[in-house]
């Protein structure tokens, strides 16, 4: 991960017009060069680089809070109405031409995946079944971007063109205010993950063992789905949905510690998440040059497959690992030889010829014959 995430940040940094090569990089940022490389290298491409690390760790930070709260690995932001309900809390305004300030843009956004998300469990009886919220979360996402083909169909020429790429999730032009504006947000977010991991790994043993613990499962629900929305709706005003990076960072991460928690699984899928958009940019603002491409394109079409085909390996692993200390103790159990009882006694296993003269009542090689089956009183089964 360190390797891949070193490679492509010098790609993004050094890579495209102009071209900046990777010894002069550390002085461009530090020194601050007044070339145009350096300036570009400062103003654009230093902050673009940064929002993706911070909009990956979000987004996959958030796809693990909503996989392990509902217990189910297809629950991401995407089909849950959270991502969509942000984007259409963006897009409106834009539509209906209503010139609010920059900063206001995170709380419209907040605001749509709120509704997106209180919607979804409020259909579904306020989280009561995490089945039921997927299925539910699945339909309000439909219908709420069914409202944002309505106001595509609304919207000029250029609203529609500003409103299709932000719908595809972009980091083209973002610059340090927009970066900024990520701080305030962050601040509260970060706690309430710190607090929330303990409580996931509960809520994976099912609402009957979380409320026995003393968890209230639906409380928990209702406070995973605010800390994932306080997560992805700043990171959605910003750069737009960027796609399916909650889907295949928490597999990554699970992936690699398969017999981890949710307590370890968190920081790794914030990590993945990072490098999942960090390396989605690069082909995106390079792969159609000097035209750049959106990243939640490359995200989604590279996401999709891959965290299909870790999630299916991740549950033979996940199963051979809980299989293996079982079977190896099952092993040593077999191999070692004569046991000793309580007594002090060896229990010798008897040989192959044993049972053939046990069953049929004739004296085995090892001992006295046992009697047939049918003799056999009730104290003796005892």
């Amino acid at each position: 991960m360190v390797v891949l995430l070193a490679v492509s940040s010098v790609c993004a940094l050094g890579l495209g017009t102009p071209h900046v090569p990777p010894h002069r990089l550390v002085a461009a940022v530090l020194d601050g060069d007044t070339t145009l490389a350096g300036i570009v290298v400062t103003e654009l491409r230093v902050p673009r680089l940064l929002l993706a690390l911070v909009a990956g760790a979000c987004l996959g930070a958030a796809g693990l809070v909503l996989q392990e709260a509902l217990r189910n690995p297809l629950a991401v932001p995407e089909m849950l109405g959270v991502s969509s309900g942000a984007a259409l809390g963006v897009a409106a305004p834009l539509v209906l031409t209503l010139s609010l300030p920059a900063a206001v843009q995170p709380l419209l956004a907040i605001g749509g995946a709120a509704l997106g998300g209180g919607l979804t469990l409020l259909v579904a009886g306020l989280g009561r079944s995490p089945s039921a919220v997927l299925l539910t979360g699945a339909a309000v996402a439909a219908a709420l971007q069914a409202a944002l083909l309505v106001l595509m169909v609304m919207a000029d020429q250029l609203d529609l063109q500003l409103i299709y790429r932000y719908l595809l999730g972009s980091l083209s032009a973002r610059t340090w205010d927009d970066v900024t504006g990520l701080w305030p947000w962050l601040l509260v977010a970060v706690p309430a993950l710190v607090l929330c991991a303990p409580v996931l790994s509960v809520l994976r043993l099912g609402d009957e063992d979380a409320e026995a613990l003393g968890v209230r499962a639906q409380r928990a629900r209702l406070a995973a789905l605010a800390i994932a929305v306080v997560l992805i709706a700043p990171v959605t005003a910003v750069c737009g949905p960027v796609a399916w990076v909650g889907f295949l960072a928490p597999h990554l991460s699970r992936w690699f510690e398969p017999a981890a928690g949710a307590v370890r699984w968190l920081p790794w899928s914030a990590a993945w998440g990072a490098v999942v958009v960090v390396v989605a940019d690069v082909p995106a603002r390079l792969a159609l040059a000097p035209v750049e491409t959106p990243a939640g394109a490359w995200t989604a079409l590279l996401g999709v497959p891959a965290g299909v085909a870790l999630m299916r390996s991740g549950g033979r692993r996940r199963a051979v690992a809980r299989r293996g200390p079982a079977a190896s103790s099952g092993v040593r159990e077999q191999l070692s030889g004569p046991r000793k009882t309580a007594s002090g006694v060896a229990d010798e296993v008897p040989p192959a010829g044993a049972s053939h003269h046990a069953h049929r009542g004739g004296p085995g090689p090892g001992g006295p014959a046992l009697p047939p089956p049918g003799t056999i009183g009730t104290e003796d089964v005892r």
